[in-house]
């Protein structure tokens, strides 16, 4: 995964975007500042090359100052710590929202039966906020001294970040001086900017989806045309007539323009269906060709095609994001050879660095340690001759770009023979599978139980057979478990990751069964099952089943289908953080908008709250209990009035299901341009976000499937791989030639070097 960098303009792979007209002599004439390398700067030179490998390590730019004091600061800048604090100091600014006004600090946000929250007071959380403003501050000083002025004013992200920093500190201010009484704070909408600015990777999606749009408006373009002709084409087919009992479809769904709009549109996402249609095909089953003409061009022809279409352009913008991080990984690497050269042989026909100062570098960077030993071990080949070229010096960072292979430590060694045979027994696969087999058998048990006791009260239920299944299952799985450790040894043991799943469970089982005997000394005949102890034995007991369910899921790893779809999720979760997190942008500015817009807009009647005073004056003429309104289905804890609710209830409206009727109810309690943004919300979250996420997906399934498919179960078992972005697209990457980064180099605002 891509660290954040930065500047997000992008590394172009063609000199002429740089102003390729300009040499060396240009860029010392010209007003940036250089730092030119004289001799005697060794450590410098050290330092210099240290920095851009590890630029290169986690596709950053390299294009920052590169004078000693800057590059201690970029260090510490870029340190874990540094970025740990950063990130927190992010995650309370956005965090916040669900404190302040109006406060989501209650057990139910249902309005019927909601308890008043409890609000901060005055001044609380705005300390909390001028402090992350001011981290951020910090934060936008230090990046804009390290990239200088001139590359300062060509990032429109880092100009973005102080607007952004500026307005929230007005904005604060006058919150101050109004004693916190305002309704609107700019700042809150404005806030998940701090997110997206601070993750590259999140730029670049957001770069691509930008650029997708474009291409996919030919597709809305025709998915317009085609709900505006079947719009045109129901009001023709249902009008009012003067038989009322055939007015119905025309009442409820095609009374007007915009009723016959939504009506479509929301039949697009076969939220209504039938409903839409019943009316209608009550009279005349005929009727029924309209609406399934209407769904099969439209949901599953246009539909699917957007979908193709996205995952099509997407999956090519995301390919050249990828491009530029490899462009920037080897620029990286190009500079520390260049500022390494600078040391010793200046003089030869043949630039060369010396294996020392590399060996050198290496000690000082700041990367994981299998990656360290692999390039190290490379590089020691050539201390024989004692130099490298630029060809031997790329080749061996090369390892940068390679699978990380996690192989497990050997099995012990046992000198007695029936130990050794032991221990062939017990590292056999077939102990795996057997142990699959008694845990799915342990599982049958609890479900018969389950079955057999599904109509009995917790008075009713005998427990004590059900604990002595439990114990005996228990003691093989400890065996099991002493087994595998026996034959694999401790550090063996671990490094099988379903193992220390299987492992902690099962301690966890045995630690509950003991305290349940020493409780209840079971068998015992004469016991309260409700009264005993801090937890009832039905309860203890029920623990234990739903942990040895959860168990089960150990047999995942030895199938080999099941396990590559259990490790593409995984890589999901790892390496598609920009992705959640333009999510997580998504989601919060809908939320802050729409508490903005419907704050409090929906009361429910006075005789179904048992908290309100109100009289029936506040009953308006909006209150419908039709079937499959906002009211009848009981849908109050879904509402506007605070930030969590918001946040639940937008996640209601993105899976679809009955997502009209909140628009329904918001329509007729606010008006009807309410509709607008709830359709914003259905084309961004359902239809882009939901069907990036499948492109992603998809691509990381494909890649996993194609890697894997020789593989036995067995194999996989063995060998774990860590899979980035960047590993993903890398047989489809062009190199840079050598030519486009020395001109790339010649660029560099703060380096001077002599060529």
């Amino acid at each position: 995964m891509e660290s954040d960098r930065l500047l997000d303009d992008s590394v172009s792979a063609a000199c002429g975007h740089y102003g390729s007209g300009r040499g060396s002599a240009g860029a010392q004439s010209s007003g940036r500042m250089s730092y030119p390398l004289a001799e005697g700067d060794g450590d410098l030179y050290i330092q210099q090359a240290v920095v851009f490998i590890e630029d290169a390590q986690q596709y950053r730019s390299i294009n920052h100052r590169v004078d000693a004091r800057s590059l201690h600061l970029y260090r510490w800048y870029y340190s874990r710590i540094c970025q740990w604090g950063l990130g927190l100091t992010i995650a309370v600014m956005l965090l916040l929202a669900f404190v302040e006004r109006p406060s989501s600090l209650s057990v139910s946000s249902d309005p019927r039966y909601r308890s008043p929250p409890w609000e901060p007071l005055c001044g609380l959380t705005e300390s909390i906020e001028i402090f992350c403003l001011l981290v951020f501050s910090l934060d936008l000083s230090v990046k804009s001294y390290l990239i200088g002025w001139e590359e300062f004013r060509k990032s429109k992200w880092l100009i973005g970040y102080t607007v952004v920093i500026t307005v929230s500190i007005i904005d604060w201010v006058l919150s101050v001086s109004m004693v916190c009484d305002e309704r609107l704070r700019v700042r809150r909408i404005i806030r998940p900017f701090f997110l997206l600015q601070n993750s590259s990777l999140m730029k670049k999606t957001l770069k691509c989806i930008k650029r997708t749009l474009p291409e996919i408006a030919s597709v809305i373009l025709l998915l317009a045309l085609h709900l505006c002709l079947f719009t045109m084409i129901g009001m023709l087919l249902f009008p009012k007539t003067e038989d009322p009992k055939k007015n119905e479809e025309w009442k409820l769904y095609f009374r007007n323009l915009p009723t016959s709009l939504t009506s479509l549109l929301v039949l697009l996402t076969t939220a209504n269906n039938p409903d839409v249609m019943i009316p209608a095909y009550t009279l005349n089953r005929g009727y029924a060709i309209f609406f399934i003409t209407f769904s099969v061009i439209g949901t599953y022809c246009l539909m699917n095609l957007l979908t193709a279409i996205i995952f099509n352009q997407f999956r090519g913008y995301l390919l050249m994001s990828v491009q530029t991080s490899i462009i920037r990984r080897r620029l990286g690497i190009r500079a520390a050879f260049q500022v390494l050269s600078c040391q010793g042989a200046q003089g030869a026909a043949e630039e060369l660095v010396n294996v020392d100062s590399v060996l050198q570098v290496l000690s000082r960077v700041q990367m994981k340690s299998y990656y360290r030993v692999a390039i190290t071990t490379e590089a020691r080949q050539y201390e024989s001759v004692g130099f490298m070229d630029t060809e031997q010096f790329r080749k061996i960072f090369d390892e940068l770009d390679k699978d990380h292979i996690k192989e497990h430590p050997p099995l012990p060694q046992y000198d007695s023979p029936l130990l050794q045979r032991l221990q062939v027994i017990f590292s056999h696969y077939y102990l795996t599978i057997f142990g699959n087999v008694v845990a799915l058998a342990n599982v049958l048990c609890i479900c018969t139980v389950l079955v057999l006791s599904s109509e009995m009260s917790t008075s009713e239920r005998d427990n004590h057979y059900m604990e002595i299944i439990n114990l005996c299952f228990i003691v093989y799985y400890l065996f099991e478990v002493c087994a595998k450790i026996f034959a694999f040894g401790w550090r063996g043991y671990l490094s099988f990751r379903n193992n220390v799943f299987d492992g902690f469970l099962t301690i966890l089982l045995l630690v509950l069964q003991i305290t349940i005997y020493a409780m209840y000394r079971l068998p015992y005949s004469q016991w309260e099952p409700s009264s005993e102890g801090v937890m009832s034995l039905w309860e203890m007991v029920r623990f234990v089943n739903m942990l040895i369910v959860f168990r089960f899921l150990r047999i995942i790893p030895d199938i080999k289908l099941m396990a590559l779809v259990a490790s593409t999720l995984l890589d999901l979760v790892k390496n598609l953080r920009a992705f959640a997190g333009i999510l997580v942008v998504v989601y919060y500015v809908f939320a802050v908008l729409g508490i903005w817009l419907f704050e409090g807009a929906i009361k429910p009647p006075p005789q179904t709250s048992v908290l309100s005073n109100t009289t029936m004056e506040n009953i308006t003429s909006n209150f419908s209990m039709e079937c499959g309104t906002y009211e009848q289905l009981g849908y109050w804890p879904n509402n506007f009035d605070d930030f969590a609710a918001s946040i639940i209830l937008l996640y209601d409206i993105m899976v679809i299901n009955n997502w009209q009727a909140f628009m329904d109810a918001y329509t007729r309690h606010t008006t009807g341009w309410a509709k607008i943004y709830f359709v914003c919300w259905w084309f961004t979250s359902s239809v882009m976000w939901v069907n990036l996420f499948v492109a992603l997906i998809l691509e990381n399934f494909i890649y996993k499937w194609d890697r894997s498919h020789s593989c036995s179960v067995t194999d996989v078992e063995k060998i774990r791989y860590d899979t980035s972005v960047q590993l993903m697209f890398k047989e489809q990457i062009q190199e840079p030639t050598e030519e486009e980064l020395i001109c790339q180099l010649h660029q560099h605002p703060h380096l001077h070097l002599h060529w």
